[in-house]
């Protein structure tokens, strides 16, 4: 059962005041879409900069050759390579990463390992400006708190805020964000209702329903 709050402010509040849990909880949202999720012109996907970062630290493997290396290092990737770190994943190497991103010019070298890096939805894609020759500035975009998005079979999409040691003003800002992309994201097909319910919670907490949505969006 959860509990109602018309002002997200309050709720977010609420959650960070109760939460017990002898570890650092994090905040999660669930947005509940007016979407059919069987047809494919109605998942809703994307990425989002969350303005407050998203409380931990983001792991990125970049995948490149030549001086996008060098640039690659300099932004702070987490793993660097070329062909011989697509050779060490086909041998079974894990990748212990939120993140790819790869070089135009390098995009077929890592056709071999697409399935590897698409089951775990780390694929470098053009539309989350992952495939980029600007390597630095995606590292930087990524690593100041980007995450992504996606429907679930329920046309439901599931997100994290932050975790109950930021500010409340600061998950109340990450919140906006958060919905203000997923708004723009909306299908033309969608009619009616697009946000039919948001609920927030922290790991352990129970969960809290925002009543009236419009305030947010």
């Amino acid at each position: 059962m959860s509990t109602h709050y018309d002002n997200p402010k309050q709720c977010l509040e609420k959650i960070v005041e109760s939460a017990s849990a002898k570890f650092n909880e994090s905040i999660d949202i669930a947005v509940n879409l007016g979407i059919d999720s069987r047809k494919s012109e109605e998942q809703v996907r994307g990425t989002v900069v969350l303005p407050k970062g998203v409380g931990k630290d983001i792991k990125v493997a970049v995948f490149a050759q030549g001086k996008h290396l060098s640039e690659a290092e300099k932004a702070g990737a987490d793993i660097i390579g070329g062909e011989d770190l697509v050779e060490e994943i086909k041998k079974g190497k894990k990748l212990d990463i939120d993140w790819c991103i790869t070089t135009p010019d390098f995009m077929a070298k890592i056709t071999p390992i697409a399935k590897v890096l698409g089951a775990k939805g780390l694929m470098p894609n053009p539309k989350f400006g992952t495939v980029t020759p600007n390597v630095e500035e995606a590292i930087r975009t990524i690593k100041s708190g980007k995450v992504k998005f996606r429907t679930d079979k329920n046309g439901i999409i599931h997100g994290k805020l932050g975790n109950i040691k930021f500010s409340v003003d600061d998950l109340l800002e990450n919140l906006k964000a958060f919905l203000k992309v997923i708004k723009n994201n909306k299908p033309v097909s969608v009619k009616g209702v697009y946000f039919k319910s948001i609920f927030l919670n922290s790991t352990m907490g129970k969960a809290y329903k925002i009543s009236k949505v419009e305030d947010i969006v």
